[in-house]
């Protein structure tokens, strides 16, 4: 007999969007599972027209609660966890696979995030996250919560796309799982995941100060293998920086060169935390602009890496080649200005 996958969602007040992540899956999967939980608009008519079956759970600020009573209404031998701003592009052929083999894993699926002033212009993070649930599985945690499974992971050629980080949409839900976090962090002061999403909350409203002791929190007792752990250090150096603490932020840089000199990202950051240091420093400029080249040379050579953990699509390419232009120009070495907005043009095409 073969495998059922569903698809399982939590949704509130989402009549945004919700019928495009359905309407993208439907045709792969043999039912779609929509947990309401308390919208007051029309996401729950919406998800029935589209061929989902709406169930309610009484909200109780607990998102673990939440998915995990959908992941039992759904009970399927697969489960495929999308929320209502995400939806399918790419992995249809993987998704009919399962329905064809026995859970035997936990399917990490490719989300990449939009984020800026609208779709068309967005910039783009690449996250790994586990999606994909044999029957079992279940979620652990009040905010952030994550799939406490003893199955191995196993990425999966399936890609999702999520549009909740621009800013239209961002406008009414930054801070909204501050509270939440602060209770969840009260239950379980030690966990550094929680830390470093509370840090990255306060961060995106622009609360740097008040981020930075969540980062340090998280960063000093992170395991290296941890996959949040490359975003956490680029998002510590971007906020020492905007807190002008530029030779913390160096010193911390630095000591992570050896795992980090590989990725586009790390690289990029490091050229933009440079430049930010010159600019507060004038007199520094000298000895800071050939290592700022450095940094955004090292990054085009790399050339993109979306395996990395939430990496920035253009990092490894046209970001610091548009940099470098600049760069150039306002050194007046204007044919390299040029050689590198050639470049950056070249890039973009392939990778924007």
């Amino acid at each position: 007999m073969a495998a059922r996958l569903a698809l399982v969602m939590i949704a509130r007040n989402e009549a945004r969007c919700i019928e495009r992540c359905l309407n993208s899956v439907r045709a792969h999967v043999d039912a779609m599972l929509v947990l309401d939980t308390g919208s007051d608009d029309d996401t729950a008519g919406i998800a029935q027209r589209a061929g989902a079956r709406v169930a309610r759970f009484p909200w109780c600020d607990d998102f673990a609660a939440a998915r995990n009573a959908a992941l039992r209404l759904a009970d399927a031998d697969w489960s495929l966890v999308l929320d209502a701003d995400e939806w399918l592009v790419d992995g249809a052929h993987i998704l009919q696979e399962l329905r064809g083999s026995t859970p035997s894993s936990v399917g990490v699926i490719r989300v990449d995030n939009l984020f800026g002033v609208n779709e068309s212009t967005a910039s783009c993070s690449v996250s790994w996250l586990s999606r994909v649930l044999p029957r079992g599985a279940r979620y652990d945690g009040r905010v952030h919560e994550q799939p406490d499974a003893a199955w191995p992971r196993r990425r999966l050629d399936v890609t999702a796309r999520h549009d909740g980080y621009l800013d239209a949409p961002m406008r009414g839900k930054r801070g909204r799982n501050d509270t939440l976090m602060r209770l969840a962090l009260a239950e379980r002061p030690d966990d550094l995941y929680l830390h470093y999403q509370l840090g990255k909350d306060l961060e995106l409203r622009g609360l740097y100060a008040q981020a930075l002791p969540h980062y340090q929190r998280a960063h000093s007792g992170a395991a290296a293998c941890e996959p949040w752990r490359h975003d956490l250090l680029l998002r510590l150096l971007f906020t020492l920086k905007k807190l002008e603490r530029f030779g913390d932020a160096v010193l911390l840089a630095q000591a992570h060169h050896d795992q980090y000199g590989d990725s586009p990202d790390y690289c990029f950051a490091l050229g933009d935390l440079l430049l930010g240091w010159a600019a507060h420093e004038p007199a520094r400029g000298p000895e800071l602009l050939p290592m700022i080249e450095a940094a955004w040379q090292r990054a085009v050579s790399i050339g993109e890496r979306p395996e990395l953990p939430d990496s920035v699509r253009g990092r490894g390419s046209f970001l610091p080649a548009h940099n470098l232009a600049v760069l150039y120009a306002g050194l007046n070495r204007p044919d390299e200005a040029e050689r590198w907005r050639v470049r950056e043009q070249a890039m973009r095409a392939v990778h924007a």
